[in-house]
């Protein structure tokens, strides 16, 4: 009974009709005015009202003499052109358009349809060649027309007297069906890196379209006049899935998927683990394979999800696996669904196959975030589409390498001979001035030749010399330091002296020869897999130097190894002093100070350049304290440069960790510093609440921090989930104040969040009217309507602006953590 219901559910749902402002329909060879397809009017070009289409060229109509009531209609005739013969349209609206050519070969007295060879053309670029229809065939393409005409031109081939087309389908794509902005991975034999063209620039066509885990759907029940086939054929292990599938629409959600993206059916059914009793013996994936062009050529792979397996939000964590590679790991569609279940969602990749390659493979399977008796991984939905006219970026030219190389030999010798002199000058300098302390390898001052990452093929070099800060504490910033001496202070990298591990390596504590306490963190030895991080931290952290965000001693890279030596933070991540340890509960002042030097070292890194520097992981264990309980930022290794002062976000393939992960970022996969902020609201809650950012344990609606918070605080009720080691210590102002600054950065989007400075100045305030010791008949009478004390420093009126929303001044004097309100150079 249950199956019938569903298979007549499946029939009954089609969505209401897109229509699309450019629409061309034509039954070709027809002199009707009109056939009517799926609902769908086509006109005859034969008629008068479809002539105008067909431009000049020797073609001529063709009946299909066998032709019977079963077949479409558009099948039963046919134009054969034998000349260059094209169909002109004028185009209203420019951009993405459908083209679908329908061949149905048929025989007649003159014509063996089968054995026509022609070429096909859109506005002059090839989509087919050489092409014959042996069957009833549709040929989908979507092009980019720049211009207001599309013309679709048929070539007979030298070996072929003509070309034949029996209806053609031409008409605009729904906007934003291929978003340009976004960044897409790009999947090639030998890395994971971003397709750097736009994907609407590109022609496409329709490899595969597949309803995975339902039954084919024809044109009916799709707005966009799609066939999509089941995928019990493509499935390598078909004991591997089972079917999911639900009687119930899905939850569409702005920013998400649409109907024009895939009609609801696809998201109704999916293929998910077929898990024995509820348990995994073994990790396993599902796994399809595609057959494709084996002439190694781009596709774009869409695949679509729609969570209808979970009964809780952030129950179902899995990776996505492409051509073997590790597309997307860690996926949590409760983050890019809207945290909405049964929220349909789609994710493209561009793959490159290799040569001779005739299948791109695709598997899910369950991730390590998943809990242990509820492993899961499922799929909705695939599309595959060759990039018919890519071409490759061209590699970059060498400048005449051959002629230079006598010069740079010449240069390069006059160079070490120079630096040998200024070496030995130094030296004796030293020697002089043994009455002064020595620092370590002082007489060093330059960077080594180092890559890092840059755009396309090119990469950027540090060089020699390059954006050194000068010496401090800590010795210099940018030092090369020899894989021995970190040997020597780390007792050969004693298992007793782990402080910490994280994904790129192990952290030891060590002591350099200057008896400098440092944390050294240790690369997997012989391993490449971290040096984007261990790069990108190097390049960052050599141009930048704040109080609180933890400075970089130096590095080593030699006997394949990839070390990092920062200053050493005494008390560790503030997560330790948070939960999960034995260390001594924070006081509610000892969290504010360390959540203002946070957004301290924050606010400098967004704003201390000119693009800024966006960190990428903010959470409680990359902010450090050191013996003073003093929060310094760490962990660069993600770090990316801001966007230009032209643009307004930076596209990047989405890094971070779950539960702290800004949700807009995790769906446009459009990084600003307002990422950063969303992060930072998940630690404010965390340092207020005592516990971590997600926690499946948990009750579903105490899974995710931030949700939890954030409904506590809309009823007015945060008092009721805050440390109880804090019970009584909080003053209601302060308490409202930080629970009000969180909130504005866990805002949905962006640009609705505050930036790290208003952040800083409201957790200031936070902290001064925790601090303000006026009796509290004083402090009553003195608060605004809002509840809140007034500002204790008078402040000018184009000072007030965002979150800043307070009148009145005081005598009451401000305190060193207050300053920052006292200064624009602060601000």
């Amino acid at each position: 009974m249950g199956a019938r219901l569903f298979l007549l559910l499946l029939f009954l749902t089609t969505s209401s009709a897109f229509t699309p402002q450019d629409n061309f329909l034509i039954s070709c060879g027809s002199d009707s005015s009109s056939e009517v397809v799926y609902n769908r009017h086509f006109i005859g070009d034969s008629s008068d009202k479809g002539s105008s289409f067909l431009s000049q060229g020797k073609s001529s109509s063709l009946k299909n003499p066998n032709s019977s009531s079963n077949s479409a209609v558009i099948y039963s005739t046919a134009r054969v052109l034998t000349s260059a013969s094209s169909y002109n349209f004028n185009i209203k609206k420019l951009g993405t358009h459908l083209v679908r050519l329908h061949f149905s070969p048929f025989t007649s007295r003159n014509y063996d349809l089968k054995n026509g060879k022609f070429g096909v053309y859109a506005n002059g670029i090839s989509l087919l060649t050489i092409f014959s229809a042996n069957v009833t065939v549709v040929k989908e393409f979507f092009v980019m027309v720049d211009r207001d005409e599309l013309e679709i031109l048929f070539t007979p081939d030298d070996d072929s007297d003509f070309a034949f087309v029996s209806a053609i389908e031409v008409f605009s794509a729904p906007k934003d069906f291929f978003i340009d902005s976004v960044g897409i991975a790009l999947i090639s034999p030998q890395e994971i890196s971003e397709f750097k063209q736009n994907i609407s620039n590109q022609v496409l066509e329709t490899v595969h379209r597949v309803n995975v885990g339902g039954l084919l759907l024809t044109p009916f029940n799709d707005t966009l006049w799609r066939t999509w086939i089941p995928d019990e054929n493509f499935l390598v292990i078909k004991s591997a899935a089972k079917v999911a599938r639900t009687s119930d629409p899905p939850n569409y959600q702005q920013g998400g998927a649409t109907r024009e993206v895939a009609p609801d059916n696809v998201y109704m059914t999916a293929q998910q683990m077929n898990v024995y009793n509820g348990s995994l013996v073994n990790h396993f994936n599902i796994t399809w394979d595609f057959p494709v062009s084996s002439e190694g050529a781009m596709h774009l792979v869409r695949l679509h999800f729609c969570d209808i397996v979970s009964v809780s939000l952030n129950m179902l964590y899995f990776n996505i696996y492409i051509n073997g590679a590790t597309a997307y790991k860690d996926v949590d569609l409760s983050v890019l669904a809207f945290r909405r279940l049964a929220s349909p969602y789609y994710i493209d990749f561009v793959v490159k196959n290799m040569r001779g390659s005739g299948v791109v493979r695709i598997s899910v399977g369950p991730s390590d975030l998943s809990n242990t008796m509820k492993k899961n991984a499922i799929l909705n939905g695939v599309e595959i589409m060759r990039m018919v006219n890519y071409v490759p970026p061209s590699p970059p030219k060498s400048n005449n390498g051959g002629k230079w190389i006598v010069s740079g030999c010449v240069v390069g010798g006059v160079l070490m001979l120079s630096l040998a002199v200024v070496t030995f000058v130094a030296i004796l300098r030293c020697k002089k001035r043994k009455q002064k302390p020595k620092t370590r390898r002082a007489e060093s001052t330059g960077w080594p030749s180092l890559r890092v990452f840059g755009g396309g093929s090119s990469h950027a070099t540090i060089s020699q010399g390059t954006a050194l800060a000068s010496p401090g504490p800590y010795g210099y910033y940018g030092l090369k330091i020899p894989f021995s001496d970190l040997q020597l202070a780390t007792d050969n990298f004693d298992k007793n002296l782990i402080v910490g591990s994280g994904g790129f390596g192990t952290v030891y504590k060590g002591v350099l020869k200057d008896d400098i306490k440092v944390a050294v963190k240790r690369g997997v030895p012989g391993s490449r897999q971290g040096l984007p991080e261990f790069q990108t931290e190097i390049t960052v952290l050599s141009k930048i130097r704040h109080h609180h965000l933890v400075s970089l001693v130096g590095y080593c890279e030699e006997q394949s190894e990839m070390i990092l030596v920062y200053e050493y933070m005494e008390k560790g991540p503030l997560r330790n002093h948070l939960y999960g340890s034995n260390s001594p509960p924070l006081s509610w002042k000892q969290r504010l100070e360390i959540c203002i030097g946070a957004a301290r070292g924050l606010h400098y890194l967004h704003t201390g350049s000119a693009q800024g520097v966006i960190h990428r992981d903010i959470k409680s264990t990359n902010i450090l304290l050191d013996e003073n309980c003093v929060a310094k930022v760490a962990d660069f290794g993600l770090s990316k440069s801001g966007p230009c002062l032209d643009e307004t976000h930076v596209s990047t393939g989405v890094k971070g960790s779950f539960g702290y992960l800004d949700p807009e970022y995790f769906r446009r996969q459009q990084l600003t510093d307002k990422s950063d902020v969303y992060s930072f609201g998940v630690v404010l809650f965390e340092v207020l609440c005592a516990r971590p950012a997600v926690d499946p344990l948990l009750n579903r609606e105490q899974v995710n921090l931030a949700e939890w918070a954030m409904e506590w605080h809309k009823k007015g009720m945060i008092n009721e989930i805050i440390d109880p080691n804090l019970m009584g210590q909080i003053k209601p102002n302060s308490l409202k104040k930080f629970g009000k600054t969180a909130e504005k950065c866990l805002a949905e989007y962006g640009v609705d969040r505050p930036t790290m400075g208003d952040v800083l100045w409201n957790l200031e305030y936070a902290y001064q009217l925790q601090t303000n010791e006026r009796p509290r008949e004083e402090e009553q009478q003195a608060t605004d309507g809002d509840g809140e004390a007034p500002v204790v420093v008078p402040l000018r009126r184009e000072d007030i602006d965002g979150d800043r929303d307070y009148d009145g001044g005081s005598d009451i004097s401000t305190s060193r953590v207050f300053s920052q309100l006292l200064t624009n150079e602060g601000r």
